[in-house]
């Protein structure tokens, strides 16, 4: 049998600080979408990202692989991974608050251990997983609620787009693995994040013509942040995360984004949220504690002694 996956105390800082930085991201897109469509805020955040991450490289005189090799990897994680959740996150975000998109993102642990799962040998489901994988699902439809079938609105589909952004994430983990972990964490984040800007670019160009560059002070910067920090800076993290941890244990960091994005919601944006969206939050986060495991550990340790 293959031997499992853990989190090392170093992969948690990694956990925490992707968890951090990705939930002040729905603040950032927020501000973004009231002057930038939302194809350019995709196509500008993977391309920034991916320049700054190939100057690190550069400078740090890192070796570099032979990229034609690689390029259609790029172009599938970066489609998987950044351009379609991107763009299915920034969409939502127009119909629902952020810190409800940040809730419903913590879905991407779900999903991303169900895919794992289903692919590696060395992160099987059982039972425990299953049932945290259970309750998972039940928060999502905590959430989203009964009624979203009844009055099918931009609401409802906001999201199921957020949904449909988390699987994509989900899948991208274990893509991710099978396809870039033979190269450094900082080789894979600018190689992927290349393919998705190969892929926003020209559908920004399409869809919405030329970008704006008369920008408020405070769109620049939020655009700035989404790139360097919650993109650029994120994947590092990511990567040397997934190695360690693998895709699903990955995915926890999930946890760490909803709260962040719920408290930036409500203190900057003046956002409110209705009770079942915490419920359903704590279904998913009572999920996501099943499947570490760690908790239910301790309890028979104390049941024991």
């Amino acid at each position: 049998m293959a031997p499992q996956k853990i989190i090392t105390p170093a992969a948690w800082v990694g956990l925490f600080t992707m968890g951090f930085l990705w939930g002040c991201s729905f603040l950032a897109v927020a501000i973004l979408i009231r002057e930038l469509p939302i194809y350019w805020v995709v196509a500008g955040r993977v391309s920034i990202a991916a320049v700054v991450l190939w100057g690190y490289i550069l400078i740090k005189g890192l070796p570099v692989p032979k990229i034609s090799q690689y390029l259609w990897r790029f172009i599938l994680v970066g489609a998987l991974t950044s351009a379609i959740p991107f763009l299915l996150i920034t969409w939502a975000q127009r119909h629902i608050p952020s810190g409800l998109a940040g809730i419903l993102n913590a879905s991407t642990a779900i999903f991303g251990v169900l895919f794992a799962a289903l692919i590696f040998a060395d992160e099987k489901l059982g039972w425990r997983k299953g049932t945290g994988v259970l309750l998972g699902v039940l928060g999502i439809t905590t959430i989203i609620g009964p009624e979203a079938l009844k009055s099918f609105d931009l609401t409802s589909l906001g999201q199921l787009a957020m949904i449909a952004a988390t699987m994509s994430y989900g899948f991208s983990n274990s893509i991710g693995r099978i396809l870039l972990s033979d190269l450094r964490p900082e080789i894979a984040a600018a190689g992927m994040l290349t393919g998705a800007a190969l892929i926003a670019l020209p559908v920004a160009f399409l869809v919405a013509g030329a970008p704006p560059v008369t920008l408020r002070p405070e769109t620049w910067g939020a655009l700035l942040y989404l790139s360097v920090m919650s993109t650029s800076l994120t994947y590092i993290i990511y990567y040397k995360v997934i190695a360690v941890a693998g895709a699903g244990n990955t995915s926890l960091t999930t946890l760490i984004v909803a709260p962040v994005s719920i408290a930036l919601g409500a203190l900057v944006l003046g956002e409110s949220l209705p009770p079942q969206a915490y419920v359903g939050f704590g279904l998913i986060a009572l999920g996501l504690l099943v499947i570490d495991g760690r908790i239910l550990t301790r309890l028979r340790g104390h049941e024991r002694a």
